[in-house]
C-alpha cells in the first residue's frame, strides 16, 4: 500500500471531498455538487500546484484534523480560522509543507462556514461520473468523513506557488443576492415579491449544501394548488409551503414542485455558501439579459 495517504483525525462537524463537481447530468437525476466556494477551492488547489479539477476537503465550521504519512504540501483556505502542524502555528492562505507523521489541525472558523484543504496531487478517491464530489442529495460520491478514514493521494503535478499569502475575501457581514425574477414569481402576489425585494431575511441555521434557508416575511401566494415537477437550476429561490425563500446550492434537487420566485446570480453563490446562521440577507433585483 502506498503511503501517500491522510489520515482522519478528526473529522470535523462535515468534512466532504469536493471537486468542480458533475455537470451535464440533471436529466438522470444528478445535482453538479461540487464545492460551494469554487473560487476558495480554485484558490487552495493553486497555492499547492494542483490543477483546476483536483479534489480537495470541504470543512464545516469546525475544521478537521489529518495526519500524513508521508511529507505533503497543504494550504489552507475558504472560511479562516487557526492552522497549525505538529502543535506550532502555521499559515493560512499559503502553501505549508506537513511532515511525515504530523498531525494538521485546521482549526473552527473565526468567520465564515467552509473552509478547504487541498493537498498536492489532490484527494484521489475514485471518481464517480466523472467527479470525485460527496453529494449528500444523492449519496454519490466518497461518504463524508469519519475518525480513521484514510484517503489517497495523487502525485504532485506542479510546485507550491511562491507567495508568503494569498488574499482572499471576507465573509459577508451582510449577505447580498441579486437575482432576476421568474419563472414563477406570478404565483405570488405583488406584495410578496415586493417584501423579497424589500425586507430583511437572515440566514437559518437549518442552511446545508441543499439550499441556504432564509428566516423572515412569508411569501403570499397569489394563486392555490401545486406545480407539477419541473427543472431546478443552481441558484433557484424556492418558496416551500411556509413562504420563506430558499436558495438552491450545489447538492440542490434538480426537479421540484414549488413555485422559483426568482434565480440569484451564480457570482453571488460563493458569498452564500460563507455566509453563518444570523446573517443579514438582502435580495436585489436585476434585469434579465
Amino acid at each position: 500500500m502506498s503511503d501517500r495517504v491522510l489520515v482522519v483525525v478528526r473529522a470535523g462537524a462535515l468534512t466532504t471531498v469536493q471537486d468542480l463537481g458533475r455537470p451535464g447530468y440533471a436529466h438522470l437525476g444528478v445535482p453538479r455538487s461540487g464545492a460551494l466556494d469554487p473560487p476558495a477551492a480554485a484558490l487552495v488547489n493553486r497555492l499547492v500546484g494542483n490543477p483546476p479539477d483536483a479534489a480537495v476537503l470541504e470543512t464545516t465550521l469546525s475544521g478537521c484534523a489529518l495526519r500524513p504519512r508521508t511529507t505533503v504540501t497543504v494550504a489552507v483556505g475558504g472560511a479562516p480560522g487557526p492552522v497549525s502542524v505538529g502543535g506550532r502555528p502555521a499559515a493560512w492562505g499559503a502553501p505549508v509543507k506537513v511532515p511525515a507523521g504530523e498531525l494538521l489541525e485546521v482549526g473552527a472558523a473565526t468567520a465564515g462556514v467552509r473552509g478547504y484543504v487541498a493537498v498536492a496531487g489532490g484527494i484521489a478517491v475514485e471518481p464517480v461520473l466523472g467527479s470525485r464530489a460527496t453529494d449528500l442529495l444523492s449519496g454519490l460520491g466518497p461518504a463524508p468523513l469519519t475518525d480513521g478514514t484514510v484517503l489517497p493521494l495523487g502525485t504532485p503535478a506542479g510546485p507550491p506557488a511562491r507567495v508568503d499569502g494569498a488574499p482572499q475575501p471576507r465573509p459577508p457581514a451582510e449577505l447580498v443576492l441579486r437575482v432576476t425574477l421568474g419563472p414563477r414569481d406570478d404565483w405570488f402576489t405583488a406584495g410578496a415579491v415586493r417584501d423579497l425585494l424589500t425586507r430583511a431575511y437572515r440566514v437559518s441555521a437549518a442552511s446545508n449544501r441543499i439550499g441556504l434557508r432564509t428566516e423572515g416575511p412569508a411569501l403570499e401566494r397569489a394563486r392555490p394548488g401545486e406545480l407539477p415537477s419541473e427543472g431546478m437550476v443552481l441558484g433557484a429561490v424556492q418558496v416551500p409551503p411556509d413562504g420563506r425563500p430558499v436558495v438552491f446550492l450545489a447538492d440542490h434537487p434538480t426537479t421540484g414542485g414549488y413555485p422559483v420566485i426568482a434565480v440569484v446570480r451564480a457570482a453571488d453563490l460563493p458569498a452564500a455558501a460563507q455566509a453563518p446562521p444570523g446573517t443579514p440577507v438582502r435580495f436585489v433585483p436585476v434585469r434579465r439579459r
